[in-house]
């Protein structure tokens, strides 16, 4: 395909992706309301259970937060219970957040509905096509974040 062909397809396929990231930004949106916290304290939380614990700092350069806005948040995350910092193990002298993840309740009622309509939309795709499809998250989340998709092994 010509480098202007892809360019034209690409250039058709923007308003899709678009409504597409407008649709997490707000299911995002949502599941924070359903869950009392702000939008960019759940995604704060998010990050810490996908990652792991970490300080204050490394929260500030995940999030794009200020070193002060962060404090901030995790106070907020702590004194409504979705954190917790803890005495690092390798440096006592450091402190880690570490996020609390929601009950299995606050869990469906935040993210059930949209989990199951995923499944379905998931369970029409081949191996081969999911292969690609999360090929895609984790390039992208890259890509827009410069963080790779933690791994858990």
């Amino acid at each position: 395909m010509a480098d202007q062909d892809r360019a034209d397809q690409l250039r058709s396929h923007a308003a899709t992706y678009r409504a597409y990231l407008t649709a997490v930004v707000l299911h995002g949106q949502t599941a924070a309301d359903t869950l009392g916290q702000s939008s960019t304290d759940l995604y704060a939380l998010n990050i810490l259970q996908l990652a792991g614990p970490m300080t204050t700092g490394a929260l500030a350069e995940r999030t794009g937060l200020t070193q002060s806005a962060t404090t901030r948040l995790v106070d907020r995350l702590e004194r409504s219970g979705w954190a917790r910092r803890n005495p690092d193990p390798a440096d006592r002298r450091r402190v880690l957040v570490e996020g609390v993840p929601p009950t299995r309740e606050q869990d469906e009622a935040a993210f059930g509905e949209a989990r199951r309509r995923m499944a379905e939309v998931f369970g029409a795709f081949s191996e081969a096509e999911l292969n690609v499809l999360f090929r895609y998250f984790a390039q992208a989340t890259t890509a827009l974040t410069g963080y790779g998709v933690p791994s858990k092994t």
